[in-house]
């Protein structure tokens, strides 16, 4: 397995009624940068991807710029496409973003976000049936570790660190994104696969529907993790999510919408507007849509928020 990419950044957010007027108003300063907003997203399953078809349509129609979507092996990924100019807005995991932000991006691209959007929840899928019970279970086996460019394949390594493991050393690792880690895992080609995504994320969901799978409870690996990384914190899966009989305790990590510094603030300040002025549309893209709101999308440390971002929920009331 090739060594792991940089890191991520992901947050979440949700919603506040008393906002909506200013918002609205936010939403209709049309910039005259007409440049279009193309958004890095991710895998057709996953949450980047639906949250972010969702926004191109509202930027298109307010502000009214033209936009796009580039799908992507995720927050890696992103964060090439944003610094090379091909995207401007990107999604990204919290973890990839900070090692983003000092490494991959400067100093011609500082990077900045708009919002924090919702958080991730570290998945290691296994058959109902498997023996596998416990991370450290993964020793010998054969295991996904995320696509090449993701997010993901930068938090597998430090979970399997926390049990003394190694992907290269003591699993037989593959680099897979979502989709061909759920067809392998089918297959019987793989016993287990690590996603970071939303919950639920629709693909794993879909996977639950077909066959019976488990996710690994990662309380105490992430409790480890932490004291390295505090970016990292403790979620919790409720019951019934993929067919669950129990809660089950993972790694969380934040997400954000990443820009650069050059980034006109009206411009910014009008995406960020649009997108609180519609989050119905978000909530009905994805679940974890509804995780939007005005008064947790400006916490986006340990990334600095754009100028225009702050100047739209400074005129939020109760921000």
């Amino acid at each position: 397995m090739s060594p792991a990419p940089r890191r991520r950044t992901v947050l979440r957010a949700g919603v506040g009624a008393a906002g909506l007027g200013a918002v609205a108003l936010l939403a209709g300063c049309a910039p005259a940068d007409t440049t279009p907003v193309v958004v890095a997203t991710g895998g057709p399953q996953g949450v980047y991807r639906r949250l972010g078809d969702a926004l191109a349509g509202i930027w298109g129609v307010d502000p009214g710029v033209p936009t796009g979507v580039l799908g992507s092996e995720g927050s890696v990924d992103n964060v090439g496409m944003l610094v090379s100019g091909r995207a401007r807005v990107a999604f990204c995991a919290a973890d990839v973003a900070v090692d983003g932000a000092v490494d991959g991006a400067r100093p011609r691209h500082p990077l900045q976000a708009l919002a924090r959007v919702h958080d991730d929840a570290i998945h290691v899928v296994v058959p109902a049936e498997s023996p596998i019970r416990r991370l450290a279970d993964l020793a010998g086996r054969r295991v996904s570790v995320g696509a090449r460019n993701s997010g993901v394949l930068v938090i597998a390594p430090r979970l399997l660190a926390t049990v003394g493991l190694t992907a290269e050393r003591d699993t037989d690792a593959v680099m897979l994104a979502l989709d061909d880690s759920i067809a392998a895992l089918e297959r019987g080609e793989i016993d287990a696969f690590f996603w970071s995504g939303g919950v639920p994320t629709a693909g794993v969901d879909a996977l639950a529907r077909r066959r019976p799978v488990r996710l690994l409870d990662l309380g105490e690996e992430t409790a480890r993790l932490r004291t390295g990384y505090p970016v990292y914190d403790v979620t919790t899966v409720p019951a019934g999510t993929y067919r669950l009989p129990d809660p089950v305790s993972t790694t969380s990590v934040r997400n954000v919408l990443l820009v650069t510094a050059d980034m006109a603030p009206t411009l910014a300040q009008s995406l960020v507007g649009s997108m609180l002025a519609r989050r119905d549309a978000l909530a009905l893209a994805d679940p974890a849509g509804r995780s939007i709101d005005p008064r947790t999308a400006i916490g986006t440390q340990p990334v600095a928020l754009h100028p225009g971002a702050l100047a739209a929920y400074r005129a939020l009331k109760g921000v």
